[in-house]
C-alpha cells in the first residue's frame, strides 16, 4: 500500500508538473475561456468513453456529492488556471497551488470536525507567509505582470482542499474510476455551453498558432486532467488527504523545470520562499485526528 501512494505520488508530479506549462502553451491562441472548456469537454469525452457503464452504479445521494465535488474539483480550476496564467508565470502559479495541503488541514478543522496539531496549525502559518513572499518577489521581479491574478490560483487551492475532503468524507466507497466519469458526466454539458459563448472562430483553425493550442489543449485532456483525476482520487482513496494533495508541492520542481525552459525568470527570493512553503506543508503533513462525534 505504501508503494502505492508514491507510485501514484510520483506519476501525479510529473503529469501535474508538466500541466502548466501546457496551459501557458495553449493560452497563445485561446482565450481562457475557451481553454477551460474544451479542456473538460475533450477529458469528459474520453473519461465517459471508457466508463460510461459504471454511472448506473452511482445513486442519487452520491450523485449530489459528486456533482458539488465535480465543480469544485474540476469545472471551476479549469477556469481559474487558465486566466491566472494570463498574467503569471506557470512556475508561480505551480508554487501557490502547493498550498493546498495546508487550506485542507484548515477546512477539515472548520468544515469536517478533524483536529488538527499544534506543528500543523505553525505549518499553516509559515506556509502562508512564505505564499506572501512568493507574490511580493514576483511583483518586484516581473512589474510588467498583473499578480493580483494570482488570487484565482489561491482559490484553486480552496476548492481542491475542500474536494480532497468531501471525497474522502462522502464518496470513499466508490471506485476512482466511478468518481471520475460521474465527475465528468456532470460538468460536460456546462462546458459546452461555455465554449458555445466563447465567441470562437472555427476559421482561426486555419492559422497553425490555434492548431498547436488545440493539441496542447488535447495533451492536457487526456493526461493533465482524464488520466491524473483517475490517479488522484486513487490516491485519496488509498491515503490521507493531506498526502493525498501533497502532491502540490512535490511536482513544483517539474514545473519550475518547465518555466525556466520556457524562459521564465525565477529570483533567489521565489527560491526560499518556495522552500519556506514547502517547509510549512512538510509540517502540516501529519495525519489528522478525526474528534469523536459521541463525547
Amino acid at each position: 500500500m505504501k508503494l502505492n501512494k508514491w507510485f501514484y505520488l510520483i506519476s501525479l508530479s510529473l503529469i501535474w508538473g508538466s500541466s502548466f506549462i501546457l496551459i501557458k502553451k495553449a493560452l497563445v491562441g485561446l482565450e481562457a475561456d475557451q481553454l477551460g472548456s474544451l479542456r473538460i469537454i475533450f477529458s469528459s469525452i474520453i473519461i465517459i468513453l471508457i466508463a460510461w457503464k459504471r454511472l448506473s452504479k452511482i445513486t442519487r445521494l452520491e450523485w449530489k456529492w459528486i456533482s458539488i465535488s465535480a465543480f469544485l474539483g474540476s469545472f471551476f480550476p479549469a477556469f481559474l488556471f487558465a486566466f491566472a496564467e494570463k498574467e503569471i508565470d506557470s512556475a508561480v502559479a505551480s508554487i501557490i497551488n502547493s498550498i493546498v495541503p495546508l487550506n485542507t488541514v484548515v477546512i477539515g478543522l472548520v468544515l469536517f470536525n478533524i483536529r488538527s496539531t499544534k506543528r500543523q496549525i505553525i505549518g499553516v502559518l509559515i506556509g502562508l507567509a512564505g505564499t506572501y513572499m512568493l507574490i511580493m518577489s514576483g511583483i518586484k521581479l516581473n512589474p510588467d505582470q498583473n499578480y493580483l491574478y494570482s488570487g484565482f490560483v489561491i482559490l484553486c487551492s480552496f476548492l481542491y482542499a475542500l474536494n480532497v475532503n468531501i471525497i474522502k468524507k462522502y464518496l470513499q466507497h466508490l471506485s476512482a474510476l466511478t468518481i471520475t466519469v460521474g465527475h465528468f458526466a456532470v460538468i460536460i454539458i456546462p462546458s459546452v455551453i461555455v465554449f458555445y459563448f466563447s465567441d470562437f472562430d472555427v476559421n482561426s483553425l486555419k492559422n497553425q498558432e490555434t492548431i498547436d493550442s488545440v493539441i496542447y489543449v488535447l495533451i492536457l485532456a487526456v493526461f493533465g486532467t482524464a488520466l491524473a483525476k483517475i490517479l488522484f482520487n486513487k490516491l485519496i482513496k488509498i491515503s490521507s488527504p493531506v498526502f493525498a494533495s501533497s502532491v502540490t508541492y512535490s511536482m513544483l520542481i517539474v514545473s519550475i523545470f518547465w518555466g525556466l525552459v520556457d524562459g521564465e525568470k525565477f529570483s533567489i527570493y521565489q527560491l526560499i520562499a518556495t522552500i519556506i512553503i514547502i517547509l510549512g506543508v512538510l509540517l502540516t503533513n501529519k495525519k489528522s485526528i478525526p474528534k469523536n462525534l459521541n463525547p
